[in-house]
């Protein structure tokens, strides 16, 4: 933890036996008092709170003066022990409309008060990957958010093939891959079904085309897991998005995890996340 910070944590219970645990961080109260404005920093798919970057992030966003928050969404796969992915079953049972009910849950407690004791007079959101979708559909329909920038979005939810899809259809569930652990993670059918059942509420770009408060696309020129090519359909979508794209930088940023260095790809892409922040959050 930086020094002059505070870290405190949270728990939220979206439904019974759902469980969001999260961490709020905030500079220490200054002459001005506490930070006029909140972040909510969003998790992607095979992603947590503690996963290499989002500490150190919400540190940065902590120390540039706004009121960080981070979470995992309940069914993530990281359970109590926070670092492993030991509750496989909650992740095979995850789904898209779920995730968009707790990110609208933990936005609500930001707002209110429930999780900084106060109510912040704005509230920004950073997500990263499938979490920068999900911050997308948020920022199209929550009036709470008033600033959006998003790392290395996905465009579409829907990243599947149509022979994938008969496989999982056949099979009633889909293996995929977490290439640093060696895990083959579940997804149930319902994954899928959500996908299909509500095509209109989880269409990202036409989310993206109703976003109208300032939004900074950040993306990796080099990113192998989400092309590039999504950084560029989601700016051209959002009336009031601007593309950064960082040279040299992959899905993460160059980040690895367990965090032991910062790379300069991530340095930027953060510089360019506090600028754009700092101009649209604050009075």
């Amino acid at each position: 933890m930086a020094e002059g910070l505070s870290h405190r944590t949270f728990r939220l219970q979206p439904r019974p036996g759902d469980l969001i645990r999260g961490d709020v961080r905030t500079p220490a109260p200054g002459p001005d008092g506490r930070p006029e404005a909140a972040v909510v920093v969003v998790h992607g798919f095979k992603g947590f709170k503690d996963w290499a970057f989002f500490p150190w992030v919400a540190e940065r966003l902590a120390t540039a003066g706004f009121a960080a928050v981070s979470f995992n969404f309940s069914r993530n796969g990281v359970g109590e022990d926070l670092g492993t992915f030991g509750e496989l079953d909650r992740f095979a049972r995850n789904t898209y409309s779920l995730e968009r009910e707790e990110l609208a849950l933990v936005l609500e407690a930001a707002s209110t008060g429930t999780l900084l004791g106060y109510r912040p007079g704005r509230i920004g959101l950073l997500g990263h990957s499938r979490g920068g979708a999900q911050a997308i559909l948020a920022a199209a329909t929550m009036p709470e958010v008033a600033s959006l920038v998003t790392w290395a979005s996905v465009a579409t939810l829907d990243r599947w093939s149509e022979d994938e899809k008969r496989a999982w259809r056949a099979d009633g569930r889909l293996w995929v891959e977490n290439q640093r652990t060696g895990q083959r993670m579940p997804l149930d059918l319902t994954l899928l079904e959500d996908l299909e059942h509500n095509q209109g509420s989880l269409d990202v770009v036409a989310a993206a085309r109703r976003v109208r408060v300032p939004w900074l696309v950040v993306h990796g020129a080099a990113d192998a897991t989400v092309d590039p090519s999504d950084g560029r359909v989601l700016q051209a979508a959002g009336p009031r998005a601007r593309l950064h794209v960082v040279e040299a930088a992959g899905h993460t940023f160059e980040a690895r995890h367990p965090f032991e260095q910062v790379p300069p790809q991530l340095s930027e892409a953060v510089d360019a996340t506090l600028a754009h922040f700092a101009r649209s959050l604050r009075s």
